[in-house]
């Protein structure tokens, strides 16, 4: 199964440094709804659902494995903006750090692939934010290369579920 586009990434580069650039990428970078949430959520799901469902397993672990190039490049392109790609969400001059209880703990496939939906959407939702906020041609080149990547997620998400759930 293809969990990613297949559109290569773009070069990390920024027009300039900039502080405020950096911090609202923080928020997609390492908060409670953030790239690095969704590296660690789908670790565990795709453990836990090891046994009960091989094959959803797999994808999750994949699906897992581009959400870590996302928080790659995110990291690469705060750095290059100015700043250290701190596990925080830097946005309002606060930093508030990335940690464990942020993700979300559930054993169910049903519940499972129901939090996963809305957490893409969520993501997809804040990158789109992003290109309205921040003023970077190159940064915003990144943003549109990773929605595809989460629309992707989103539809597999939404046809696990269809699959599954959905009674026809």
């Amino acid at each position: 199964m293809n969990v990613m586009s297949n559109k290569a990434y773009p070069d990390i580069k920024v027009e300039r440094p900039s502080l405020k650039n950096a911090n609202l990428l923080s928020h997609i970078y390492a908060s409670n709804e953030s790239e690095l949430t969704q590296i660690h959520e789908y670790m565990y799901q795709s453990m836990v659902l090891y046994k009960i469902d091989p094959e959803i397993s797999k994808i999750l672990s994949q699906i897992g494995k581009v959400e870590m190039k996302h928080l790659q490049l995110l990291g690469l392109t705060i750095k290059a903006l100015g700043k250290d790609p701190i596990y925080a969400d830097c946005n309002f001059n606060l930093e508030n750090y990335w940690n464990s209880n942020d993700v979300y703990y559930d054993t169910d496939l049903k519940t499972i692939l129901e939090i996963d939906i809305e957490r893409e959407k969520k993501a997809i939702y804040d990158y789109k934010m992003l290109l309205c906020t921040i003023d970077d041609i190159y940064i915003k080149e990144l943003i549109k290369r990773i929605i595809l990547d989460e629309e992707i997620h989103l539809e597999i998400f939404k046809n696990l579920y269809k699959q599954l759930f959905v009674k026809h």
